[in-house]
């Protein structure tokens, strides 16, 4: 008997081929996912997909797996993390100080801890809405950034932030600590953003990728790097990071996009300093404006010190 997934294309996947997003989704080697394809085991909103068409997001995903052998659900096991704090709960909505080096939720090639997970070993009981791994999340910070960041936990709740994040009426507001002086000192980026040409792992400025916009203020001057205050209006995948390497001033420690491993070391850095200060919304429940701030961690505190020393 065939194990049938369904589910709906997830945003990282948008445009990816059907094979390659498929694999990285269910954990599936790319010529296994081929194959299914060419059985006419998937589809995508109910007609056959072939293994080169384009997933587009929020599009329904059928995959039929060949035998109950298939790979199992990706479920977050409840384990404690670390560092994580609540730094505020309510019937609706719970928000969390999220550490460096854990991830919002658990995905295929994961195996360290994920928010969800923390959240579980809590007690914390989260909104069922979502895909099974990612149930409760209605945005997310890379595994390396750490602050703020908001979960659902009703069901009402869920569908009113990923309503308000699409909408972009949440304010985000990241501090990054950049190479060098952006010049102007305050100013908007507004550069499309896609997967890098070259590098599956790494985004870039891609002519006719998604349109991306950062709003940045300079905070501090260093000699050799600035703290600024960041706006997002959109929320691509390491858009702050990509956005300021394209203008080469890579966030500080951000070996990944062109920052001086040089500095890096000297600040004691061993990942961008890059910090989701605070996220304004309203909240769910009421409509009332709400807002919630993370304070820097130690490492990037640290760093901080030492450049204004």
């Amino acid at each position: 008997m065939s194990d049938l997934r369904q589910l709906p294309v997830p945003d990282g996947l948008d445009g990816m081929r059907v094979d390659a997003g498929i694999s990285r989704l269910l954990g599936l080697s790319r010529t296994v996912v081929a194959t299914l394809a060419e059985d006419g085991r998937i589809e995508v909103d109910g007609r056959a997909a072939g293994k080169s068409d384009r997933l587009v997001a929020g599009t329904w995903l059928e995959v039929a797996l060949p035998d109950p052998e298939g790979p199992v659900e990706i479920t977050a096991a409840p384990e404690l993390v670390g560092g994580m704090t609540i730094l505020h709960e309510d019937d609706d909505i719970v928000v969390v100080d999220k550490p460096v080096g854990v991830a919002a939720h658990p995905s295929p090639g994961w195996t360290g801890p994920t928010v969800i997970g923390g959240l579980a070993a809590l007690g914390v009981r989260v909104s069922t809405s979502g895909a099974a791994e990612r149930q409760g999340i209605v945005h997310r910070l890379d595994v390396g950034t750490t602050g703020v960041m908001v979960v659902a936990k009703s069901e009402h709740a869920y569908t009113v932030l990923k309503r308000a994040f699409k909408e972009r009426t949440v304010e985000k507001r990241y501090h990054a600590i950049v190479q060098g002086h952006p010049d102007p000192s305050s100013g908007t980026i507004d550069a499309p953003i896609d997967r890098h040409p070259k590098h599956d792992y790494r985004f870039a400025v891609v002519q006719g990728g998604k349109p991306s916009v950062t709003h940045y203020d300079t905070l501090e001057a260093f000699r050799a790097a600035s703290l600024l205050d960041v706006h997002l209006e959109t929320g691509r995948t390491h858009q702050i990071r990509v956005h300021f390497s394209a203008l080469r001033h890579p966030c500080v420690g951000d070996v990944t996009y062109g920052a001086d491993p040089t500095l890096a070391k000297r600040l004691g850095l061993t990942r961008q300093w890059l910090h989701a200060r605070t996220l304004g919304f309203d909240h769910p429940a009421d409509g009332r404006r709400v807002e919630f701030t993370s304070e820097y961690p130690a490492d990037l505190e640290s760093a901080l010190e030492k450049l204004r020393d």
